[in-house]
């Protein structure tokens, strides 16, 4: 099992300081004090320093935290503050490079989840090759260049689907909530990438419908939330669908060479290995590899906080 963080090239991001239920982050130019319930350690900074460097800090509401229940908060603004900005994600490898809306919330969400960019750099890492190898393909048969599909289930404002766009993919985003499609859609444009094909709509009915019409994907992300709604109520909880929708994942995926997948996972009581044996099962024998970790961040005195675990198969 493997952690994998943050690059340090990405300046625009850091986790300053985590504990006591909180971490205190700075996107660009704000500094955000947010809940954190894993940051089950002290703080490092005094709350005299934690507050002179803190811009916004949300205070949840009654309820907030319970299982399955995440009630709307308040954003308390120091001057100076704006409840919209940008920032970028340069990667480290040539031509993965994009820019993101970030928002303050009533769910204390901000529009990206720092810690998946190791994910973002996997995609395109992979997509880049498979892009690669159709070029190749059709140099040799003469046939139309056909840039290989990527699927982003629960994309949410679309990092993901961004990174894949970049390397050349032929990118679909899926997320049930409109207002995180358009957001995506915006993360796109500012971006200056074209061409990403944005549903909203449920993850599972839309799977099932492609396997109905014979589609497939030779890249599918997949960052399922704990519990949710579809567009027309369609109830999702994790632990009841996770499993049944794996196996209909695994009908969409191409098995050609080169394919990938990747699972993350937040919800609490998850490991990397049972994320491993739900893909292996789903999946059955095959010629696949399976890797897993977590994606963790690292504040400044080098306290690791664990967030996400994520499954990768390869092809």
């Amino acid at each position: 099992m493997a952690a994998e963080f943050p690059g340090t090239y990405w300046t625009d991001y850091e986790l300053i300081d985590s504990g006591e239920g909180e971490k205190l982050e700075r996107f660009g130019s704000q500094i955000l004090s947010r809940p954190e319930p894993k940051a089950l350690w002290g703080k490092g900074l005094s709350q005299r320093e934690w507050n002179s460097l803190t811009s916004v800090r949300f205070r949840p509401g009654a309820g907030f935290g319970r299982a399955g229940k995440e009630d709307s908060g308040t954003w308390e603004r120091r001057g100076g503050t704006v409840d919209r900005w940008y920032i970028r994600y340069p990667g480290s490898q040539k031509g993965l490079d994009f820019s993101l809306r970030l928002g303050l919330t009533a769910f204390k969400h901000v529009g990206v989840f720092p810690e998946q960019a190791p994910n973002w750099e996997y995609i395109y890492s992979r997509t880049s090759s498979l892009v690669a190898a159709a070029k190749e393909t059709a140099a040799s048969s003469g046939k139309p260049f056909e840039a290989p599909k990527v699927l982003n289930l629960f994309a949410y404002t679309g990092a993901a689907s961004l990174a894949a766009r970049a390397a050349g993919a032929d990118v679909t985003h899926l997320d049930s909530v409109r207002q995180v499609v358009s957001w995506g859609s915006d993360n796109a444009a500012r971006s200056g990438m074209q061409g990403i094909h944005w549903v909203v709509e449920d993850a599972m009915k839309f799977v099932a419908r492609e396997i109905r019409r014979g589609h497939q994907y030779q890249g599918i992300m997949l960052d399922p939330p704990a519990y949710g709604h579809g567009p027309d109520g369609e109830k999702w909880k994790l632990d009841e669908c996770l499993f049944s929708l794996m196996k209909d994942v695994s009908k969409l995926l191409s098995p050609s060479k080169g394919s990938f997948l990747i699972l993350n996972l937040y919800s609490n009581g998850y490991s990397p290995l049972l994320g491993e044996t739900v893909l292996r099962e789903a999946f059955g024998p095959g010629e696949y590899k399976l890797s897993s970790g977590e994606l963790a961040l690292r504040d400044r005195l080098g306290k690791v906080l664990p967030l996400s675990i994520f499954v990768r198969a390869e092809f």
